[in-house]
């Protein structure tokens, strides 16, 4: 009867076996990693939308203000309120406000994105005018 060494599989006797048991180890980080990255996007994808949406709403704002203080000056003809609320919506928003002070108009604009009303409001006038 002769003695045989076996093998109890450690890493030791058998290296190729390490090198199959991590295999595809890479691929699942790679994965998880991509999912966080898209999971962070998803987050801040309403974040960018609502800071640009902001933006336009504040430009209609002030442009409005800027129309409807020209009709007030009597710069253009027309209704100064009437004026503001054509370019609000022009600029995508609705005019929600409209206030006059001799030649100062102050106008306030809105816009509803996500679920959520964003306003702004702007005021315009002649150089060296005020607001009473």
């Amino acid at each position: 009867m002769g003695i045989t060494a076996r093998s109890c599989g450690s890493t030791y006797d058998s290296p190729g076996k390490t090198q199959n048991r991590q295999r595809g180890a890479a691929s699942i980080l790679g994965v998880a990693i991509i999912g966080m990255l898209l999971a962070a996007v998803t987050m801040m994808l309403p974040l960018y939308i609502g800071m640009g949406v902001k933006q336009a709403v504040v430009a209609a704002a002030d442009a409005a203000a800027l129309a409807a203080a020209d009709v007030a000056v009597g710069i253009e003809p027309g209704v100064p309120c009437e004026v503001a609320a054509t370019v609000a919506e022009a600029n995508t928003s609705a005019l929600v406000g409209c206030a006059l002070d001799g030649v100062v108009v102050t106008v306030s604009t809105s816009r509803t994105i996500l679920g959520l009303t964003v306003v702004a409001t702007a005021t315009a006038g002649p150089p060296g005018s005020t607001v009473n």
